[in-house]
């Protein structure tokens, strides 16, 4: 094969590449923005608000240095949801079930169904882990939507470069000479030339 035919053959060919990494960058362009929208509606409708700077509710060292950041703020991001749900839910959480996860309680609940009082801290605790599963989600979907974006600008970069190898792939064809012949070709490739 002519050096100039096989250099045409792998530009194009790179001209082809870049073009599925375009598309690529596309989708996960779109899948970045979608998500991002969603997990900002869903949240913002929660209608979630993050105690106000100097309250007593950030004094806990388990709670304050995580959420002072947010205070006063609205809850409408991945990172915001995670911090609520593991620095201030948690936290609360652990005190009403006195170090006791929803399940346990609830195990112990069904063993003493004449316990009211039990009864209402299983309630409780349930609906808190369900809050704080929702919030993860949220956070996990985020976060799914943050690598959405890096993989559009790899996807974006890698498309720029194979673009610019194309161009230089079909700048080298066309002054190559068509006599020539790729390094380590066959001799009788050189002898057909």
């Amino acid at each position: 094969m002519k050096r100039q035919k096989l250099d045409r053959l792998l530009a194009g060919g790179g001209l082809v590449v870049a073009g599925v990494l375009l598309a690529a960058g596309g989708l996960l362009t779109w899948a970045h923005v979608f998500v991002d929208n969603q997990v900002h509606s869903q949240l913002s409708a929660q209608q979630i608000y993050f105690p106000k700077q100097g309250s007593d509710a950030l004094a806990s060292p388990e709670i304050g240095p995580y959420l002072n950041k947010y205070a006063g703020q609205q809850l409408v991001t991945g990172p915001q949801a995670k911090a609520y749900a593991d620095h201030f839910i948690n936290v609360h959480l652990k005190e009403i079930g006195g170090g006791q996860t929803y399940a346990q309680l609830s195990s112990k609940a069904q063993a003493n169904p004449s316990d009211t009082k039990l009864a209402s801290t299983v309630q409780t605790m349930f609906r808190g882990e369900t809050l704080r599963g929702l919030l993860l989600n949220a956070y996990g979907w985020a976060t799914m939507g943050y690598l959405a974006f890096i993989g559009a600008l790899v996807a974006f970069i890698g498309a720029g470069v194979m673009v610019v190898l194309s161009v230089l792939g079909f700048i080298h064809a066309r002054n190559v000479d068509e006599q020539t012949t790729p390094r380590g070709a066959p001799a009788q490739e050189m002898i057909k030339a």
